[in-house]
């Protein structure tokens, strides 16, 4: 089957964070739709700028996508894409289809906006590892970097990210995206984190084509040592310092850039 059939499938992609992952789009749609415009993303500017959850693509059709899907390693997949996947109001009906039909682990990588929603939480218990984005310590530096909707406040994202963290039962991270706007706290940052107490904090920096510049390794370096001098009994992890598998994908270079593969 050609590359061009799947609609909203993609990859696999050698993840450092995920190894090898498949990529699931539960939004779909022609623009990103998410609750943040974050300065360094790499789909580009938001095109609706929401936190609206509703269904953008029938859970059928992408279980319809993966049943075609050719034979291939995958240790996750991963619902990501073109915008904020919890968004999708029928997340919980989308990872149950899959799971009747694939064995591998089922990841989600959110920006966090929605974990107040305790509809949003029940969802994402479902899987087996969320990756939720905290780029920030504080409001300000919050607005600038992941330029939110206007409702998404900082506190509220940190009391959901801990309110999940209790009920949860599987593997949390945090990711930080680090760049120069949010690298001079990162003491404050991994306070944070220590407070929420994940399993995982990923240190990343924007090495896919943005408009931010990423920070060099003596950078980044510096800042992981901070983390796991403060978060001492927290896996910490560098984009940096993991090594990449080698994959095969289904997909064209240019459809992985368009949809945001998870990284």
């Amino acid at each position: 089957m050609k590359e061009q059939n799947f609609k909203y499938i993609y990859g696999p992609v050698s993840s450092w964070r995920l190894g090898s992952s498949l990529g699931v789009d539960p939004i779909c749609t022609r623009g990103k739709v998410c609750s943040f415009n974050c300065i360094y993303c790499q789909i580009g500017k938001t095109t609706k700028l929401t936190t609206k959850r509703e269904v953008f693509v029938d859970a059928d059709k992408i279980v319809s996508e993966i049943k075609l899907l050719p034979k291939r390693r995958i240790d996750y997949i991963t619902l990501s894409g073109m915008g904020e996947p919890t968004l999708a109001a029928n997340l919980s009906e989308i990872i149950k289809k899959i799971r009747r039909i694939r064995k591998e682990k089922i990841a989600v990588i959110t920006n966090s906006s929605l974990l107040g929603d305790k509809d949003v939480r029940r969802d994402l218990s479902l899987v087996d590892f969320v990756i939720a984005k905290l780029d920030a310590p504080n409001e300000w530096i919050y607005s600038k970097i992941n330029r939110p909707y206007g409702l998404v406040k900082f506190n509220d994202i940190v009391k959901g990210i801990k309110n999940f963290k209790k009920t949860f039962k599987k593997k949390l991270a945090i990711q930080i995206m680090f760049t120069a706007i949010n690298k001079d706290f990162a003491l404050e940052l991994s306070r944070l984190v220590n407070s929420i107490n994940p399993d995982e904090v990923q240190i990343n920096t924007p090495l896919r084509p943005s408009k931010i510049e990423p920070l060099i390794k003596k950078e980044l370096k510096k800042i992981t040592d901070i983390f796991k001098k403060t978060c001492k009994k927290i896996n910490v992890v560098s984009v940096y310092d993991v090594k990449k598998k080698k994959v095969e994908s289904i997909s064209q270079p240019d459809t992985l850039r368009r949809r945001g593969k998870p990284y």
